[in-house]
């Protein structure tokens, strides 16, 4: 398998690119799949889809040691799959690259064999904010270990990297700096050609994580310089559990195996083993096969299209994007770095990000909500999460157009207007020995049911949950306490409880800055809310749930979420037995 020259174009063909993707096709909610989620993974061209039943149909068999055909046909192209990643990042030597499930154990694989041995008390490895979390807790992890010392490069207020920060921070003592190319959350793009000759002034080796950088632009590692350089497939058209460690040869060699049996090793006896040479030493067991063959597919098909056109039609996609966002009023983007991917964040002063995401997903329109698995970033910007929308190469103006048309309209739309209706309960009362409170509450189950069993489709269920959340009457402020707080759920959620005893029964008031959360919190109460805590224990209300249909429609959060709140009222009743 090889890469061919990039042939220049006047324009992107994003017709015939789309024709490419099986999945653009599909429906989801009865509307057109929107797919902006694509820094979370990209979809597949044909050609990998292909690539990988052709596999598994007509050549299924280990590779390298057999001598049988099959394993020889295999062999070769899994080595040459290898040739093709190395060409896609201009390393000089195929051993250089090392197949991984990802870029998650990519970095793992260098924290573990390089800096468990390499680092001391007191050695230096310097983050940047932006990271994700697979480029911070394998060095946390290795830190305490041998002592080292993590510092973290500091944000300007757009979300560019802070270069004084970074120079202030780089010593005698900074072992290794591990920085992504570009950031998943926001997406700055950092210069790390800057960053990599700043480092090596100073002595210390380079990690990239490139997994947000390799599907939209060219990447050369011996121009840049690292020392290490990391990405998934998955993130660049090409199949999950696969993904590629390049290193210089030397590092690598010095380096010791980070596990052990498989093709890792030479030689073995009860007194001594003997190591394969790279880049095998770090293969053990039996590789991903198909996905080695699927990513050479899919680098075969990224290097086909006109980067320089590429880059163009993205960063439309994006500044469109952004300038639609900006014209509604109460959305605030998050992350105007100097350098963008094409990533947009951005928060709403009227929706939850949780709500935001699940409103778009009823019109068939997928982007990400949470932190992004950036903790430390969300942190430092005082921030929950937020919505990203993230674009590639198949994605149309027409689609960021309907994307924009839907932010425009729920921000209009007099259902779900902030405010609107919602009971609060006075800041003046104290939880303790109210129960008049806690028995104001949304409709009962039996009105619930019937108002849910009245719409045959999920969109219109989820209005009226949106309704259910309306119709709960809001916790005062001054109960939003932390020891109030449930942590299992992804959106903010406080429960208070309080039991009357003359009747024996429990009472519960509930809130959440979610939305949708709120209502489900509203069909929660109604269940349980002024039962004693014997009922409240015996009842089952996953039953109901799943004959509504509930759990088939919540994403993997919402319903742990959900059954987190469960959980902590059935534990408080147990308390009261």
């Amino acid at each position: 398998m090889t890469i061919q020259a990039r042939q220049s174009s006047p324009v992107i063909n994003v017709e015939r690119i789309r024709q490419q993707f099986p999945l653009l096709q599909r429906t989801v909610h009865g509307c057109p799949l929107v797919y902006l989620d694509n820094a979370a993974t990209t979809q597949k061209p044909a050609s990998v889809i292909e690539s990988i039943d052709h596999y598994y149909r007509a050549q299924n068999a280990n590779v390298h040691r057999a001598a049988h055909f099959l394993s020889a046909c295999t062999t070769h192209a899994f080595e040459d799959a290898r040739e093709t990643a190395r060409q896609l990042l201009n390393a000089p030597y195929a051993e250089e690259v090392i197949w991984t499930r990802g870029a998650t154990e990519a970095i793992n694989l260098v924290a573990h064999s390089w800096g468990r041995n390499q680092l001391q008390s007191g050695d230096e490895i310097i983050l940047s904010r932006l990271e994700h979390h697979a480029n911070i807790v394998p060095w946390q992890m290795v830190a305490e270990v041998t002592g080292a010392i993590i510092r973290v490069i500091d944000l300007d207020d757009a979300g560019n990297v802070d270069l004084n920060s970074y120079r202030q921070l780089l010593s005698e003592k900074t072992r290794l700096v591990a920085i992504a190319h570009t950031s998943n959350a926001i997406g700055t793009i950092l210069p790390v050609q800057e960053m990599i000759r700043l480092a090596h002034d100073a002595g210390a080796l380079v990690l990239v994580d490139g997994s947000q950088a390799v599907a939209h632009q060219t990447v050369d590692v011996q121009q840049l310089g690292a020392d290490f350089y990391v990405y998934s497939g998955h993130k660049v058209y090409g199949p999950t559990g696969i993904g590629v460690l390049y290193g210089r040869r030397e590092l690598l060699e010095s380096m010791p195996p980070w596990q052990g049996g498989g093709e890792m090793i030479e030689r073995v006896s009860f007194t001594e083993t003997r190591y394969n040479a790279l880049p095998f030493k770090f293969e053990a067991g039996t590789p991903n096969i198909a996905g080695a063959l699927g990513l050479a597919r899919a680098l075969e098909f990224l290097s086909s299209i006109d980067i320089d056109q590429l880059q163009h039609h993205e960063n439309r996609l994006r500044l469109l994007a952004e300038e639609g966002l900006r014209s509604i009023n109460g959305i605030r983007l998050i992350g105007e770095a100097d350098q963008k991917a094409p990533v947009v964040s951005f928060l709403s002063d009227q929706y939850h990000h949780q709500d935001l995401g699940l409103m778009l997903d009823q019109q068939g329109i997928a982007v990400r909500v949470g932190h992004h698995c950036a903790m430390p970033l969300m942190e430092s910007l005082n921030l929950k999460g937020t919505v990203r929308a993230s674009f590639a190469m198949y994605n149309t103006e027409q689609e960021v157009q309907q994307f924009i048309t839907a932010m425009e309209q729920l921000h209009h739309s007099p259902v779900f207007g902030v405010g609107s209706g919602e009971l609060t309960i006075s800041d003046n009362v104290e939880p303790a020995g109210l129960s008049e409170v806690f028995q104001t509450q949304s409709p009962d189950r039996r009105t619930i049911e019937n108002r849910l069993s009245g719409f045959t489709n999920w969109q219109a269920r989820y209005r009226e949950i949106m309704m259910l959340a309306k119709e709960l009457p809001a916790l005062p402020e001054a109960w939003k306490t932390e020891d109030a707080r449930l942590h299992d759920c992804e959106s903010s959620v406080w429960l208070h409880s309080h039991y009357d005893d003359e009747t024996m029964q429990l009472y519960f008031a509930a809130d959440s800055d979610a939305r949708v959360i709120r209502g489900l919190i509203a069909m929660v109460l109604s269940v349980y809310s002024g039962q004693t805590p014997e009922t409240i224990e015996s009842e089952n209300i996953d039953q109901w749930f799943q004959e509504l249909g509930l759990y088939n429609h919540l994403s993997p959060s919402r319903g742990n979420g959900l059954r987190a709140i469960v959980k902590e009222i059935q534990a408080i009743a147990h308390r009261y037995r």
